[in-house]
């Protein structure tokens, strides 16, 4: 990849494994530690780094969400962090959010560790901005009641995909060098 600063190796605050320390990972370090302190999630109810793996026309395209927030181990929020601009990451963060369960996981966050856009899955819109927007776990016990979890059909499954390889193809290819590219 050769574009990030290597700082050495911290330890990650959900996981406590041992990874390596870059810019963007203190941004993904900031993010975890709100998430259960000022958000009132519980480790156990973020996966960090999943990794999807999608087979587009033979080629092997990996993408990697930052966080997928579990309420009662049901996907509810996906969170994709990303130096910049918001505008640029909203397509591939809706396109991972449709895609990475069964069914959609209905809230998307996109944001670059300063600020964030908080998008409805379903429909693609801005719900609302800035970082303390993000829904606490309260919140989103309770908006968890009234959603109607929404399968794609095949057809719009596979439009996803190629949108989130489009996005997501330079920057996480096969000779992938991060942590996450890492196997347990």
């Amino acid at each position: 990849m050769g574009h990030k600063r290597i700082l050495g190796k911290t330890t990650d605050f959900i996981t406590g494994r041992l990874i390596t320390d870059t810019d963007d990972e203190r941004y993904r370090q900031k993010l975890s530690r709100f998430l259960v302190e000022g958000k009132g999630y519980s480790k156990e109810d973020i996966e960090v780094k999943r990794r999807l793996e999608m087979v587009i026309e033979d080629k092997k395209v990996l993408s990697m969400i930052d966080f997928v927030i579990r309420i009662y181990g049901k996907g509810f929020m996906v969170i994709k962090y990303g130096p910049g601009s918001l505008v640029t990451r909203e397509r591939p963060a809706l396109a991972a959010a449709r895609i990475i369960e069964k069914y959609q996981i209905p809230v998307t966050v996109v944001t670059n560790g300063e600020d964030a856009e908080i998008l409805d899955t379903v429909s693609g819109e801005v719900v609302a901005t800035g970082i303390a927007s993000i829904p606490d776990k309260k919140t989103a016990s309770e908006k968890l009641k009234n959603i109607v979890f929404r399968q794609l059909s095949s057809k719009q499954l596979e439009t996803e995909k190629r949108i989130l390889s489009a996005y997501d193809y330079l920057e996480h290819s096969l000779e992938c060098d991060d942590d996450w590219c890492e196997t347990e």
